[in-house]
């Protein structure tokens, strides 16, 4: 052993003793000694310890850092970062250098031995430097004593050294070759010029440096007249060099240029970074918002033309990167990094897509959730592009630069879907439009877009995936608005991105806040055979927002529109909910339960993840599932073919793909099976494609659950805590008259004093009688029911019957009530109170008539005429007769009018209404069957303006009626045969006008109510 070292000496003699220490053996002969010492030398020669990590080391002291900024401890953060960093850029004995492996490792040392630095007190100690003193003395003068140099003109000159130079010469330089791929080192021809183009030379101790760096430093091919690399002489590596020499040979005008030559490596990784989005590239050259291929660039075994096709279809999907990374920079200018959408935005403006400029104002959150998932997909496809160049790099295999393109196809075609949508969707958009057409036209997009791949089947199942899962993160913001306002009633859109804005000047306790509250915008799209939709059957008032040249119509986000209506009724019912003063108590769990409550978008996507999970079932289910699928698909197809047979069509090609289509309809065999076959061309039935379905099944039943809920709730506290019943029934009570025995002592007082000629127009005897009838049977109403007086058109009063018309009935109806029950629908009402006030006016005249009021004149005209002879006597019984037969007449037609419009039209009409009352599903409903009914007796009544003429013939009856009351009660001497020829003339033609004119109406069939009309009238009709 006397070739050993001293250090190997020492590490022997401290590995025995260290045996001895830990086995307890002092033999050194032991078997057992030498094989443990045999181990620890191993261990000491052979094993290799992991170097520590640099950059775990810097987390742990940032983390520190950030741990004690959390924990308010800025002075010892303070300390510490500053004592780090001082220890890392200082020099350690026998170490060269700062923040060293030999610093990273004492701190980690020091990091696992130290304990928690939150539970220690620390005050950092000043510590002063020594100062390093100063050697003043002059050695060059003590040590050049005695000594005469002369130091030319030029003292401060270094000598030259024969020696250094004779050691430089020979060092030959490095030639730092690229690390492309080369199959061999063959010199090429021009090798002399190689040792031209470097002038670098390298002194180095190591042997190994030069090595390293011709395999790692790249040439720089970027730079002008670079140096030629050397390659291979093969035939294959010197395409470009064969083929311009056929050029040389066959065109005599060919004229070679000056060529950049680069390696396919090289061109590889040029094309990953324009991909990642680099612009200062040397190949691809960005210029004006386009990516371009320089024209010299070659490589030596393609030609130039073959690189350039290539290279420029690359460079259309770098520019694709470019615009859609610009985009993501404009939006997310706001933020150092972006993130997902916040749950409001601060700021309605926008930013525009294909503006430079910064905007001052963040985007929407519907752009910022689009740009979102913009971001996770080029994060995903730089995390690939950064696996391909590394495994260019490792060279562990043979990386080209068509292998690469292959590997990089489906991307490449993602990136085109991609570029397209945002093209469609954001760039072409003009500056100035509104953020709720933004919104709505790229949500638009996205949706044509999965429903124009999803036709195409499993070939774009890659490509509908994506679009998806951009349309579930664009359409966040658009869910939690409507999570928000079905919820809490809030519509929170600061923005004004969402197509439903809120009038804000409408209170919520106005009467027309179901009406004017809220205001539906419309886009205008080039949608062919596509309804103009609007908000007015819903009870909003509806605005448009349109956008584009004519020709095009305007729509709205298309996946809300099946539930649009149900979205806009939960909305409104749930803010008034949160209005009304409900007598239910709130209970006090209310604000745990709605922190446990699941928002609409995490529902969404819970029932998406469900329904895709259902095709990941086990294999054997799976199997079992294949099969029901493959017995389902042959019934469906023996279905279809039996109904195709029907029209004469023998396709079994075409029957097979109607039965797939239909596979996934639930209800596909009860509509193919159940007898007649109908289908339903006004929906999308037809057409449904996956995505439709799984919106139809994932999000729209929970909004469907959500309104069912909240207009359920509205309901039944309308219902209940605001009688709305209550309210219906009385204005049918005292409107229509309902309330017979209220109502009768009303008019009848006012009927007696026309017949005694006394004033009945006094405002304060009308509402005395008014509430004296309604005060008897229902005081709850009687401080709410009033009646005023019109005389603001006297020419109405041109016929006696018309001398109501100056009556207005008003009953004052709370809110909410009065969301119901409007001003408007009162004046239909009025309208219809009017007109049975007029027919019992006129029944109440002819009840009221007697006989023996005419006996008496007609005794006292007989006393008269006594002397005059048998002839006059006869003449007045029969002028007494006429007026029998007439009163006979005209009480038949009152009744008749009266029995149609209480019985047929008000009783039956009403029954229909409380039916659909208590079915009523939304106030909006309501409203609409109570606006429905009171056209419906408006119509029947015929006070229509279409119909007028029928009106006023009746109104000529009615009033003939009260004429010939006055008359009959003046007594027989106030008037002549004349005057009866006249009345019974004016009612044979209003008698045989209406019968007429009815009977055309009930043959046609256009209304069948007035039947029973008809047949009573013509019963009195007579024959002439």
């Amino acid at each position: 052993m006397a070739h050993w070292t001293k250090f190997e000496k020492d590490t022997e003699r401290e590995t025995k003793t260290l045996v001895r220490w830990a086995s307890g053996i002092e033999d050194e002969n032991d078997q057992n000694f030498q094989l443990a010492l045999k181990f620890a030398w191993s261990n000491f020669k052979f094993h290799n310890y992991l170097d520590v990590d640099s950059h775990k080391v810097t987390r742990s002291i940032n983390g520190i850092y950030e741990k004690l900024m959390i924990h308010s401890d800025v002075t010892k953060a303070e300390s510490w970062a500053r004592l780090t960093d001082e220890f890392l850029n200082s020099t350690l004995m026998n170490v060269d250098g700062t923040k060293t492996d030999a610093h990273y490792s004492m701190l980690s040392m020091m990091l696992l031995l130290a304990g928690p630095p939150t539970n220690t007190e620390y005050v950092e100690r000043p510590r002063l430097k020594e100062a390093e003193v100063k050697d003043t003395f002059d050695w060059a003068k003590y040590l050049m004593e005695d000594e005469d140099l002369e130091c030319g003109p030029y003292p401060d000159t270094p000598e030259w050294s024969e020696e250094e130079s004779d050691e430089e010469d020979p060092q030959q330089p490095i030639s730092r070759e690229d690390s492309g791929i080369q199959v061999d080192r063959t010199p090429q021809e021009d090798q002399d010029n190689t040792n031209q183009a470097l002038a670098l030379t390298w002194t180095v101790g190591e042997p190994d440096a030069r090595a390293w760096l011709e395999q790692h430093v790249v040439t720089p091919y970027w730079v002008t007249h670079a140096s030629r690399f050397p390659h291979s002489l093969h035939l294959h590596s010197n395409l470009l060099n064969v083929w311009d020499q056929y050029l040389y040979n066959t065109d005599p005008l060919y004229l070679p240029e000056d060529k950049a030559f680069v390696t396919e490596t090289q061109v590889i990784r040029e094309t990953l970074w324009l991909l990642s989005g680099v612009k200062k590239l040397f190949i691809f050259q960005f210029h004006e918002g386009k990516v371009s291929v320089r024209n010299d660039v070659v490589v030596t075994h393609l030609t130039s033309s073959c690189l350039r096709s290539v290279l420029d279809d690359i460079a259309v999907y770098g520019q694709a990167v470019f615009r859609l990374q610009r985009f993501i920079d404009e939006v997310t200018g706001h933020s150092s990094e972006p993130g997902p959408p916040p749950p409001s935005s601060s700021s309605g403006s926008h930013c525009s897509s294909s503006s430079h400029s910064s905007c001052r104002e963040p985007p929407f959150r519907t752009y910022q959730a689009f740009v979102w998932a913009l971001y996770k997909y080029f994060s995903s496809f730089r995390e690939e592009l950064t696996t391909i160049e590394k495994q260019l790099i490792g060279k562990d295999e043979t990386v080209t630069l068509s292998a690469v393109l292959v590997r990089l196809r489906p991307h490449l075609a993602q990136i085109r879907v991609l570029h397209k949508v945002f093209c469609t969707g954001v760039a072409e958009v003009p500056v100035d439009t509104t953020n709720v057409v933004r919104a709505s036209h790229l949500l638009n997009t996205l949706y044509k877009a999965i429903i124009e791949y999803d036709s195409v089947g499993e070939a774009s199942e890659h490509t509908v995936a994506l679009l998806f899962s951009l349309w579930t993160e664009t359409v966040r913001p658009y869910l939690e608005i409507v999570d928000e306002w079905i919820v809490h009633g809030q519509l929170f859109d600061p923005a004004r991105e969402f197509i439903i804005q809120r009038n804000k000047d409408v209170p919520v306790n106005h009467r027309d806040f179901w009406y004017a509250t809220y205001t539906l915008y419309s886009i205008s799209e080039p949608v062919e055979g596509e309804d103009r939709m609007n908000d007015a059957g819903s009870g909003s008032s509806a605005g448009e927002q349109t956008s584009g040249a004519g020709g095009r119509q305007p729509t709205m986000v298309s996946f809300l529109k099946p539930v649009l209506k149900q979205i806009i009724m939960a909305g409104k019912s749930m803010q008034l909910l949160k209005n009304l003063d409900c007598k239910e108590s709130v209970p006090a769990d209310s604000a745990s339960r709605d922190a446990e409550r699941k928002s609409l978008y995490t529902l969404f996507l819970e029932s998406v993840q469900s329904r895709l999970c259902r095709r990941d079932d086990s294999p054997l289910d799976a199997v079992t599932e294949q099969q029901a699928t493959k017995r389902s698909l042959i019934k469906m197809q023996s279905i279809v073919v039996q109904h195709l047979q029907i029209d004469d069509i023998h396709d079994p090609l075409l029957a097979i793909n109607f039965a797939r289509l239909y596979l996934e309809q639930s209800d596909f065999h009860e509509r193919f099976s159940g007898g007649e076959f109908i289908v339903d061309r006004s929906s999308q039935s037809v057409t449904c494609q996956s995505f439709e379905l799984t919106l139809r099944s994932c999000l729209y039943p929970h909004i469907q659950r959500r309104y069912i809920q909240c207009c359920g709730n509205l309901m039944t506290t309308l219902k209940k805590d605001y009688k709305l019943l209550e309210y219906l029934q009385a204005m049918r009570n005292y409107f229509l008259l309902e309330a017979g025995d209220t109502m009768y002592d009303f008019y009848t007082a006012i009927f007696e004093r026309v017949l005694e000629k006394e004033s009945w127009q006094q405002l304060s005897f009308l509402n005395a009688q008014l509430q004296e009838a309604v005060g008897q049977r229902h005081p709850e109403d009687s401080s709410r029911l009033s009646i005023f007086l019109d005389t603001s058109e006297p020419a109405r009063k041109k016929q006696p019957v018309h001398n109501l018309d100056v009556l207005t009935l008003s009953y004052k109806v709370p809110w909410p009530v009065d969301i119901v029950i409007s001003s408007e629908c009162q004046r239909i009402y009025n309208q219809v109170f009017l007109l049975l006030l007029q027919i019992k006016w006129a029944k109440y005249c002819l009840d009221t008539v007697r006989f023996s009021d005419l006996t008496s004149a007609t005794q006292k005209a007989e006393g008269g005429v006594a002397g005059e002879g048998a002839s006059a006597k006869e003449g007045i019984n029969q002028q007494i007769h006429r007026m029998c037969l007439l009163r006979v007449k005209l009480m038949h037609f009152v009744n008749s009018l009266h029995n149609y419009i209480v019985t047929r039209i008000l009783h039956s009409t009403g029954l229909e209404f409380q039916h659909q009352v208590q079915e009523a599903k939304d106030l909006d409903q309501l409203i609409k069957i109570h606006y429905r009914y009171l056209s419906t007796i408006h119509d029947r009544c015929l006070l229509r303006e279409k119909v007028s003429f029928v009106k006023e013939a009746i109104m000529k009856v009615l009033n003939l009626v009260l004429i010939f009351s006055d008359r009959w009660q003046a007594g027989f001497g106030a008037w002549k045969i004349e005057s009866i020829d006249k009345m019974e003339s004016d009612f044979k033609n209003c008698h045989m006008f209406l019968v007429t004119i009815l009977n055309k109406a009930v043959c046609r069939g256009s209304f069948p109510h007035l039947e029973s009309l008809a047949l009573s009238l013509m019963a009195g009709f007579e024959q002439c």
